[in-house]
């Protein structure tokens, strides 16, 4: 049986230059669902992004900023996006030369999405 997450990883791995997709537990770092290139570690990454996607929404929240809409993290290999819905967090993997502008679009829809299919509680 095919998990209710796998059409929202689907549509984000068709994006061009996006290298893994995954639905991840903000509290424990622990992978859901994921749909990744050979040779990627899903709890590696599922544990990074929740590390990184948590610190920031906590640090938001202690600066009076309110709530993250979006993370991106970026480095010479590639990057690391997140956007966060409730308790799940939904994460993509892309090369350097993705075009950031669209997987955000792309994540904000996904997580719209998942919370319209009653797939996660709370804001972005």
């Amino acid at each position: 049986m095919a998990s209710p997450f796998a059409p929202v990883l689907d549509s984000l791995t068709r994006q061009r230059g996006v290298t893994a997709a995954l639905v991840v537990s903000e509290r424990d770092g622990i992978a859901i669902d994921s749909n990744l290139q050979i040779g990627q570690s899903a709890d590696r990454l599922a544990a990074l992004a929740a590390f990184l996607y948590r610190k920031a929404r906590l640090s938001a929240e202690a600066a009076g900023m309110g709530a993250v809409s979006f993370l991106q993290l970026e480095a010479p290999a590639g990057r690391i996006c997140a956007v966060g819905g409730g308790s799940l967090v939904l994460v993509v993997v892309a090369e350097s030369s993705v075009n950031v502008g669209l997987v955000r679009v792309e994540l904000l829809r996904a997580v719209n999405a998942l919370r319209a299919a009653g797939g996660t509680d709370g804001d972005a």
